[in-house]
């Protein structure tokens, strides 16, 4: 199939956010890995990290100009929103890629290609993509139950038929009668219309475009993946996990940023360790915890006994600050017992979590963790921060039943409460590795494990689904 695929040429145009680019680009490796043609668009900023992910496939990358800090309001050299995490500046910068319009149709004029794949988050690349007769596809990085529960939400409204923000509803026409509050919906900030346009037009843009390609397979959610195309009648194909397209150890060591730890060592680590027997507790690239939380979060790692690594993103002023906000001794405790394994910045994510020493996974339940977890057949302990996390922390322990939650009911950002106190850290912890209900989860996790990497092979779901891709741009384009 690789010769006839050659003569059709896909750009990528992930958002600038590194929770978005890496998906985006391992989409593009799958294509790539078919025999098409494929260029990423972006950023001059964003091409190191576009790069090092890219690895040895054969990907072309095309950069276009942020606009200046004239024009945003940003400071010099804010072009991921990583360096944007404040709220007042995160809204400027999403703002700012509005005007990235222009130079993005300048390459589509340039390159004539067949399909524009694009982020949610940039609602007008439909209008651009068809000024050129090219069909546009929305990648959000997500998964069909999520993406099923945000459109009955949009739809149905049932949010505005409760009286406060704690009393639970239904989400109409969903399969498996899901419960939410109004506190675990997306809060959208009112004071800036702009800005809130633009979520909204994001919202439509999967109705708006071509289709839908989703980051998952069809086994792990097969009642959700027809609800979307069927009920809701959206256009979509399935062709995750897209993170198994990094092969080797090395190409899953330079996925994403420099890491903070290296390679080698942390395989060191690693292997000095039973298997099963590892914690690996990871938030994000965008979580930024208050320090009595971190505390607890310490707290609990340590009295669970259990051998962890925990990827701390800090705001610390510069690399060798002391964490103070670690117990007395603690760094000293872990390090001298080998207990634990501390990474301040980024982690080799995939690499770790595919390592047989692993058996569990606390995350933050983004969907890139949330599947990358299910990919390596682990049990998870929930702790949902924002966006459609608190869906995606239902899907794993209602859903799937691989997850256990750690209680929060509210986004972050809403002022959140109370830290978790680290005996519900220690306890969720214990619960998904050892014990006997640790084992079945652990069980179902690995056969979801297995289904993944079947549905990638020759003959799999989503191997197929990617077929019924081709054909659709086929029939498109003649």
């Amino acid at each position: 199939m690789g010769n006839e695929n050659q003569e059709l040429h896909i750009i990528f145009f992930p958002f600038l956010a590194n929770g978005h680019i890496i998906p985006c680009v391992d989409l593009a490796r799958v294509f790539s890995s078919r025999g098409l043609k494929v260029t990423i668009v972006t950023t001059h900023l964003n091409v190191p990290l576009i790069s090092r992910t890219i690895g040895k496939a054969k990907i072309n990358i095309k950069t276009i100009n942020f606009p200046s800090p004239e024009e945003t309001g940003l400071p010099e050299g804010c072009e991921n929103s990583e360096s944007a995490l404040a709220p007042d500046k995160f809204i400027k910068f999403m703002k700012s890629t509005l005007l990235l319009r222009d130079p993005l149709e300048h390459v589509l004029e340039h390159e004539q290609p067949d399909c524009l794949v694009a982020d949610m988050f940039f609602p007008w690349a439909t209008d651009s993509a068809a000024k050129f007769n090219i069909p546009r596809i929305v990648f959000h990085g997500l998964g069909f139950f999520p993406l099923c529960v945000s459109a009955c939400i949009r739809q149905y409204k049932p949010q505005d038929k409760v009286s406060s923000y704690t009393e639970p509803f239904v989400v109409p026409n969903l399969p498996g009668e899901i419960t939410l509050t109004k506190m675990q919906l997306p809060q959208l900030p009112q004071h800036d219309k702009v800005f809130t346009k633009l979520l909204e037009e994001s919202n439509e843009s999967e109705v708006k475009s071509y289709g839908v390609i989703a980051n998952s397979f069809y086994e792990l959610e097969p009642v959700y993946a027809d609800h979307y195309r069927n009920e809701l009648g959206r256009k979509a194909w399935h062709l995750g996990p897209v993170s198994l397209c990094n092969r080797d150890t090395e190409e899953k060591a330079c996925r994403g940023r420099e890491a903070s730890i290296d390679e080698h060592e942390c395989l060191k680590w690693l292997q000095s360790k039973e298997p099963n027997s590892v914690i690996y507790v990871c938030f994000g690239s965008m979580t930024i915890f208050s320090d009595p939380q971190l505390k607890e979060i310490a707290m609990g790692l340590e009295a669970s006994e259990i051998p962890f690594i925990w990827v701390v993103k800090k705001n610390a002023k510069s690399d060798d600050e002391k964490l103070e906000w670690l117990p007395e001794g603690f760094e000293e405790r872990i390090e001298g017992s080998g207990k634990g394994l501390i990474i301040r910045g980024w982690a080799p994510q995939v690499m770790i979590l595919d390592h047989e020493s692993i058996g569990g996974f606390v995350t933050h339940c983004g969907w890139n963790s949330t599947l990358e977890g299910v990919t390596a057949g682990l049990p998870m302990v929930t702790w949902p921060m924002y966006g459609e996390q608190f869906y995606n922390a239902k899907f794993l322990c209602d859903i799937i039943k691989i997850g256990v939650g750690v209680g929060v009911q509210t986004w972050i950002g809403m002022g959140g409460g109370e830290p978790v106190k680290k005996d519900v850290i220690e306890k969720a912890v214990r619960r998904i590795m050892v014990g006997d209900e640790a084992e079945e989860m652990r069980n179902r996790a690995k056969e979801f494990g297995k289904m993944a990497r079947r549905a990638v092979e020759v003959g799999g779901s989503s191997y197929n689904d990617f077929n019924n891709l081709i054909e659709d741009l086929r029939s498109h384009k003649h």
